[in-house]
């Protein structure tokens, strides 16, 4: 059943589909039809200002997600049933509400208008607000006509698509996902410097690094070079008490330093000269390498330019009281007490396009943009946060596409809606903050805020879930995550500290990944409930590939952000095992990927367990995990060949997306003259990849063929149906006799 977007407001109370959604609507609250089948809600205030707080209504007993920022550079999940549960700086709102029997979700997109952004939050009074601010107090305005968007429909995940096309046609400042180029590196695994060496990162050892992953069997094909191949400075002599006060504000000394130049530092030099096109042209020829980035902060480096360089003055940040709620300390925080070398805004092109057209020379192929949330604070004298963000991001996505044509940018540090609604080429954002290797309460959470903020980013950019190590004791359980999430898959290994084995259930011998199609996000019964504190809950993480679906499945218990005091903390020592179930249906528009005839019926296959199970349509298998454990299904739709005959391939058993290796897949039948009759059936399936293949048949194969090679020796369980196929060390045209 298709329900169509019903939103109306009338008697004080916003209702969709005969639910209410808030209660006790103010007068100053407008309702405009938008084109799009949504509706925009105005607000108008008594006088002008910057900045205003405006009352929606009451939000009660309704089941909600939202995701909001708790830092001033990324956001996290939070769910809740009113609007006291609404955190400040609420960006994205997914509620839920009923219709007859069947479950309608509403979704609220605070919008970008003009100088303005705005942002939700709740009161204790259940009363769901919205905060306009400019960020310049010069910059005022008495209203907003079109300060949220509200969209409602019978699927979440159809309902934000349509909502964030129609965002997208409103404001004509952004494009989405699915209209941008995806750069090439995404398909290839990658490694990347910054925990193996943060700014102590040198030419001999990204060297290192890349020889030691080479020598286990996962070449990385893709580098980061990140923070420490720059050239800064502090603004005060090495020693000074200046320096001393600085370096004692912050754990991250870099944080006080600025741009110098735009050539790399002595680190990076032969001879005293440039060095960074040798670097890049031996890694390039000796490892294979295909894409090398190396990171920069938007404004250069965190502390911004030397001031002088390419015009730029020091600017103060100013922070949004909404955020200095969730991050007090930013209030003394380095960058707000030195301030920042700002290039002045006309000509932040001509900053960014000298750097890149220098990094493209060395033979660089993209950058990784730090910092980027900072733009908001700077707004003052320069027509407020929105206009500057803009100007910034225009300026740097002109660079980008004049300089690196495979649009080779990943955003960091960059969860504002001023610059997401500002991103017409960007295609890669981080979707979280950092992978803590030295936090132990950071993991769980981790995996829940990358998969819930790639609700929200996921529509207009390729979430990147980040980099992880090999070794750490999170290790298998950060990698099976990656598998899933549609990501990039890159590691930041010190050279020599590598778990091969684990590697090798992501990466090809060829350096390239089983990258699923889409940003992979939970599940539809996993919205609104809490996987990391509620208990009781498993996290369901949900995508598609080609020819299959893939789930994967982690129990997110124990640790969660700490409201009170501002940090991660660990809330239970020893976390529950949770338990839960797995259905076809969890995979959203897996229908999408098999023929229009397909009964319902699905294979599962269990990657840790190694077990495969037959789940006719509408059932489910129970999963059960202990802390900090995962496992991987593999959903595949069954093909009815015939009465007797279902066959389902699964793909490369030994990788944690098996079915990512499946390419092509055929259903050949011919008439046959056997005295046996019946027809012959041939199952071509093209994989990509090597090592042990797995299928599903409700009969034994007669033979099993691969490309020129002859038959191959296969295993079949009668029991279960399940087909092992061992293709040595390479793959290709695999063909199955029935």
């Amino acid at each position: 059943m298709t329900i169509t977007p019903d939103i109306t407001l009338a008697d004080g109370s916003l209702v969709t589909h005969g639910g209410v959604l808030l209660a006790n609507v103010p007068d100053n609250v407008t309702l405009t039809v938008d084109s799009q089948s949504g509706v925009f809600l105005g607000v108008q205030a008594l006088e002008k200002n910057c900045r205003h707080v405006f009352t929606l209504g009451v939000l009660e007993h309704l089941r909600f997600l939202c995701c909001f920022r708790f830092k001033l550079w990324w956001m996290t999940q939070r769910t809740g049933t009113c609007g006291s549960d609404v955190p400040l700086e609420t960006q994205f709102l997914l509620v839920e509400s009923k219709s007859s029997d069947e479950a309608i979700y509403t979704v609220f997109l605070p919008m970008v208008e003009g100088a303005f952004r705005s942002s939700l939050q709740g009161s204790a009074e259940n009363e769901l607000e919205i905060c306009l601010e400019s960020g310049d107090p010069a910059v005022v305005s008495l209203q907003g006509l079109h300060t949220l968007y509200i969209h409602s429909g019978s699927n979440p995940f159809q309902v934000l698509s349509d909502a964030m096309r129609a965002v997208k046609s409103h404001l004509q400042t952004f494009s989405l996902r699915t209209e941008k180029k995806l750069p090439g590196m995404l398909d290839w695994f990658g490694w990347c410097t910054w925990d193996a060496f943060y700014t102590d990162v040198s030419a001999a050892g990204v060297r290192n690094g890349l020889e030691s992953l080479c020598a286990g069997g996962t070449p990385p094909r893709f580098l980061i070079i990140d923070d420490g191949w720059q050239s800064v400075a502090h603004d005060d002599p090495p020693g000074s008490v200046q320096q001393a006060e600085t370096q004692v504000v912050t754990s991250g000394v870099q944080f006080a330093k600025r741009l110098t130049d735009i050539k790399e530092n002595h680190k990076f030099q032969r001879n005293g000269e440039s060095g960074l096109h040798h670097i890049v042209a031996e890694a390039k020829s000796e490892y294979n390498l295909k894409y090398i980035y190396v990171w920069h902060a938007v404004l250069g480096y965190w502390g911004g330019l030397q001031p002088g360089l390419y015009q730029a003055k020091l600017a103060y940040p100013s922070i949004s009281p909404g955020l200095l709620q969730h991050q007090p300390d930013m209030a003394h925080d380095s960058l707000t007490l030195h301030g920042l070398g700002l290039v002045d805004p006309n000509h932040a092109f001509s900053f960014y396009n000298e750097l890149h057209s220098y990094l493209a020379s060395s033979g660089i192929d993209g950058v990784k943009v730090d910092v980027q949330s900072i733009l908001e604070t700077l707004g003052e004298g320069h027509g407020g946060r929105v206009q500057l963000t803009k100007k910034f991001y225009q300026a740097l996505e002109a660079s980008i596409a004049r300089n690196f044509p495979d649009n080779g940018c990943i955003a960091c540090m960059s969860h504002n809606t001023d610059g997401f609604y500002s991103s017409n080429k960007t295609a890669v954002v981080r979707a979280s903050d950092d992978f803590w290797p030295a936090d132990p309460a950071s993991h769980t959470i981790h995996i829940a805020s990358v998969a819930y903020n790639s609700l929200f980013l996921g529509e207009v950019m390729q979430p990147d879930w980040d980099m992880f190590q090999s070794l750490h004791p999170a290790a298998e359980y950060h990698a099976a995550a990656r598998a899933v999430g549609g990501c990039g898959v890159y590691v930041s290994d010190k050279p020599g500290h590598h778990d091969f084995n684990l590697l090798k259930k992501l990466v090809l011998p060829d350096g390239s990944v089983l990258r699923a199609q889409l940003p992979g996000r939970p599940t539809r019964d996993c919205l609104f409930s809490d996987p990391t504190q509620d208990e009781k809950s498993i996290l369901k993480i949900w995508n598609v590939n080609k020819h299959t679906g893939v789930i994967g499945a982690f129990n997110c218990q124990g640790a969660g952000w700490c409201k009170e005091n501002k940090t991660y903390r660990i809330h239970d020592d020893s976390p529950m095992t949770v338990t839960g179930s797995i259905r076809a249906c969890d995979v959203e528009f897996l229908d999408t990927v098999v023929a229009a005839d397909w009964n319902g019926d699905a294979v599962v296959y269990s990657h840790r367990a190694g077990e495969l199970v037959l789940l006719p349509k509408g059932t489910a298998i129970p999963v059960s995990l202990e802390h900090l454990k995962y496992e991987i299904f593999t959903i595949v739709p069954v093909k009815c060949i015939s009465e007797d005959l279902v066959f389902a391939p699964i793909g490369l058993v030994n990788m944690f997306n098996s079915g990512g290796a499946i390419t092509s897949l055929d259903y050949a039948v011919a008439e046959t003259t056997n005295d046996g009759g019946g027809n012959a059936v041939t199952v071509k399936i093209t994989v990509r990849g090597c090592g042990v293949f797995g299928a599903y048949s409700s009969k034994r194969p007669k033979s099993v063929t691969l490309e020129s090679s002859g038959n191959l020796v296969f295993f079949y369980d009668s029991n279960t149906g399940f087909v092992k196929i061992d293709l040595g060390e390479r793959g290709g045209e695999l063909s199955i006799a029935m």
